[in-house]
């Protein structure tokens, strides 16, 4: 069978399966966007993170507003549209949704330091490639209304401690300040300064951050670029004290974590939001582009989105099909699909009513049922239930049901017994003690 619609082009299915879409790239099945999922959860119970959920659908003024008109996002990656002389976007990002949902609902007044977490879809209309979507994924945290290194430090311990539960490792962890907006202008002046006589030797992309928000030229792949920038002025050296302070106790708790990192004067984020803290977490099986996530503090953007007081806060956000492809590299384990604990097979219609049945009553004892539905031959229900890998074949005909006790296979040895059906639910919870 076949159709002439297809995905649109930087998107992708989640199958049963995992397999290759158009560009090579290996998509994950299900069974193990679940696995990361579950595992992400399972991280932020422990850490104390309590799940949100935004719209996908925000207004553009706030995603422009949160993320900084002159970013690549704004610029030319949104998904907008009008309606009823209101613009809407589909949301690139989701930490100002965050944001906005904390203020709207006067989630500080819950009390105490709010930790959120998420993961959720995110759009994008950039250029598709390996591990870069028109939709993808994201998971992340954002921890609102703590002002201290130690909110700082355990939003990267919490990420580091996500990658180790999934078995990742040989991840490198960049660390920077970008210290306050203030001193911040400052540098960005000098930079301009130093950078504006070598315009001409610029790419036009950074010709144009030059302009627009030279921040991000720091950021630049471009290999003559880089060698500019070797001697190009600091952002350390324009910090205040008080952010250098912050940031030092932010280096000697993740000493004390043991979480290894290397200083990167020149990392910046694509978001205007960040503040003082600012890191990526890397892994070399991603290549060029191998930023897995990153993150900072964004104590401003609350003011941003029209506070009026300022919310100190921290998050980070991971791609999670970057996440695959780091997962892939580094062969780590993945969860099988779920396998039916038993495949009733039924012969004549009578038996096919009480399989019907019986596989319901089956299900509510907890048990992965699976039975045919097409009224196939005993050879091909015992077929399919090798395929879908059952661990138990039941079958029922007529001398079952006269008997009320069907025929159980055991499907790995072959061994079979009879077993009343009063008795099914306990022998297929605990074959061990019944075999």
């Amino acid at each position: 069978m076949s159709t002439s619609f297809q995905n649109i082009k930087g998107t992708f299915d989640i199958l049963p399966d995992a397999y290759t879409d158009d560009g090579g790239t290996r998509v994950a099945a299900s069974a193990e966007w679940r696995h990361v999922e579950a595992t992400v959860r399972d991280v932020m119970r422990r850490h104390n993170f309590e799940e949100i959920r935004t719209p996908v659908l925000e207004p553009t003024e706030l995603v422009a507003r949160g993320v900084g008109e002159s970013t690549d996002i704004v610029q030319k990656e949104m998904f907008a549209f009008e309606r009823s002389d209101t613009q809407y976007v589909l949301r690139p990002e989701i930490t100002a949704p965050v944001v906005r949902s904390f203020l709207q609902h006067h989630l500080d007044q819950r009390g105490g330091v709010q930790k959120l977490f998420y993961i959720g879809p995110c759009f994008r209309a950039e250029q598709p490639q390996k591990g870069r979507y028109r939709q993808f994924h994201q998971f992340g945290i954002e921890v609102l209304g703590a002002d201290q290194p130690r909110a700082d430090a355990e939003t990267i311990a919490v990420l580091m401690a996500v990658c180790e539960a999934l078995g990742l490792s040989d991840l490198r962890l960049r660390l920077n300040t970008l210290g306050t907006p203030e001193r911040r202008e400052e540098y960005v002046a000098a930079l301009q300064d130093y950078l504006a006589p070598h315009a001409d030797e610029l790419s036009e992309t950074s010709r144009r951050r030059l302009e627009q928000n030279p921040l991000r030229i720091l950021d630049t792949k471009v290999e003559h670029e880089q060698a500019l920038l070797r001697d190009a002025p600091t952002l350390i050296d324009f910090v205040s004290d008080e952010s250098l302070a912050h940031y030092d106790e932010v280096k000697g708790l993740l000493g004390d974590l043991g979480v290894e990192y290397d200083e990167d004067p020149h990392l910046v984020r694509g978001l205007d939001y960040y503040t003082e803290t600012t890191f990526e977490l890397e892994h070399p099986g991603l290549g060029a582009q191998s930023a897995l996530a990153g993150g900072g503090r964004y104590d401003r953007l609350a003011e941003v989105l029209g506070s009026d007081d300022p919310v100190p806060a921290v998050g980070f956000a991971a791609g999670m099909e970057r996440l695959f492809l780091a997962l892939d590299a580094a062969k780590a384990d993945r969860p099988g699909a779920a396998t039916p604990d038993v495949f009733i097979a039924a012969l004549g219609d009578e038996a096919e009513a009480w399989c019907f049945r019986t596989a319901q009553e089956l299900r509510a004892g907890g048990l992965h049922v699976a039975h045919d539905l097409m009224g196939r031959s005993l050879k091909a229900q015992m077929k399919e239930a090798n395929r879908q890998n059952a661990s138990y074949a039941m079958i029922i005909g007529g001398n079952e049901l006269e008997a009320g006790a069907a025929t159980v296979k055991e499907m790995e040895s072959g061994e079979q017994e009879d077993v009343p059906f009063d008795d099914l639910v306990e022998y297929l919870t605990s074959p061990a003690e019944s075999a």
